[in-house]
């Protein structure tokens, strides 16, 4: 691979996940963006500037740089408000481009950049990579209606005109044919993967003294921004209907995102209220990965509830650290999570039904541990390394062969 441009408007590679809009594709872009470098490609990462003090260039590590682009204002700008930028923000990227020296090939991320990036592959005649990390269509089918309206078509228009759409996974993969009608053949499955440096097994004692967690109650962990398609609330009101004794307690690390994140931060407080559990339900503000891998050490059992996930990073984080998970059944976390055997997969049933098998892991500490062990040794196939691997493999083909022509 020689050089490579990666676009993230919306959210930076450098920003703190968990915080405003980001999350799981932050780690993605760093990690991957990170070992494209140490393999000896070029990697120019372009994001939006969000404060008026950022350099105009960070240069993270050797062959891997983040240039700051203006558009609007110089501070967070909410994300539904962020495609009035993007014109803007495609013509400060194109300016850089051609200062930064020639790059062979246009990585988008997310729809957003997927816009700036169809231009761009015409202006520069380069071929374009897109990932979505999110679909519009597939988060339509839970009832989730936040985004513009103009989302699903630019969406699609992004993947007709993609030269290869990566997918996390088969089940997104299939999302991408079904709901977008993608070329099968332009679709190429590209796993993200988790630091093992960081993420790994270890004594739970110490690692509940080290973050100040009880050691001797059971810990159900939630990670992740705090919105509604993540479901906090429904993991409030499945710990309060848990009946170990002792009671779990919940830990949630992460902060409110979005439009209505403020709101499902105020439904599952009041919840934990109503259900008299708010004493059992400690908050976490977002932690950097070397700090957030010891809370996933110290927990008994990690829940995510999403009604929505195109892979489920924080599933992957906590079985590499051997912390089961019970996760709800939709998108990627059905690839992550073997049922019954690394944790537990919730088809149905809402917060009674992750009740009883959280209880299921915290009533049995023979099969938890079990499932912990389990989960680590599926959790070391998946390596940002390997990801890289991947990458470099769909890079040379794009760039060796005709660009895809809008349709």
């Amino acid at each position: 691979m020689r050089a490579l441009a990666v676009l993230s408007l919306h959210t930076s590679p450098l920003a703190q996940p968990g915080t405003g809009d980001g999350g799981g594709m932050n780690v993605y872009v760093r990690e991957l963006s990170a070992h494209l470098a140490r393999s000896g490609g070029r990697v120019e990462v372009f994001t939006r500037a969000d404060a008026p003090d950022l350099p105009a260039t960070v240069t993270v590590e050797p062959g891997m740089r983040v240039h700051h682009v203006a558009a609007g204002p110089p501070r967070p700008v909410a994300k539904e408000q962020v495609p009035e930028l993007v014109e803007q923000w495609t013509a400060g990227v194109a300016e850089r481009l051609e200062a930064v020296g020639p790059v062979d090939c246009l990585h988008a991320n997310y729809w957003l950049s997927g816009v700036a990036g169809h231009s761009l592959k015409h202006r520069f005649d380069l071929p374009l990579i897109s990932t979505f990390h999110t679909l519009d269509r597939v988060k339509a089918e839970v009832g989730d209606g936040e985004e513009p309206l103009k989302r699903a078509a630019a969406e699609a228009a992004i993947i007709d005109c993609s030269d290869v759409v990566l997918a996390s996974c088969t089940v997104e993969a299939e999302q991408l044919e079904t709901l977008y009608g993608a070329d099968p053949a332009r679709i190429e499955i590209v796993a993200p993967g988790v630091e093992h440096a960081f993420f790994t097994p270890g004594d739970q004692s110490q690692a509940r003294r080290a973050v100040g967690l009880p050691a001797d109650v059971p810990l159900v962990l939630f990670v992740g921004r705090i919105q509604p398609l993540k479901s906090l609330t429904v993991a409030v009101e499945a710990v309060a209907a848990v009946a170990t004794s002792p009671p779990p307690v919940l830990v949630v690390v992460g902060g409110p995102s979005g439009p209505r994140g403020a709101e499902e931060l105020g439904a599952a407080a009041a919840a934990a209220r109503r259900l008299g559990v708010d004493a059992r339900v400690h908050r976490v503000p977002p932690q950097p990965h070397e700090t957030l891998s010891t809370y996933y050490r110290a927990a008994d059992v990690c829940v995510v509830p999403s009604r929505s996930e195109s892979f489920g990073l924080v599933a992957l984080e906590a079985a590499a650290c051997g912390t089961p998970v019970v996760a709800s059944a939709v998108g990627g976390l059905t690839t992550l999570v073997e049922d019954g055997v690394t944790g537990y997969l919730v088809e149905e049933g809402g917060p009674a039904a992750y009740a009883a098998r959280l209880e299921a892991v915290l009533g049995d500490r023979q099969r938890a541990a079990e499932m912990g062990w389990a989960a680590r040794a599926r959790a070391r196939e998946y390596t940002w390394a390997a990801a890289a691997a991947a990458m470099r493999r769909v890079h040379r083909r794009v760039t060796s062969r005709q660009l895809v022509a809008c349709q």
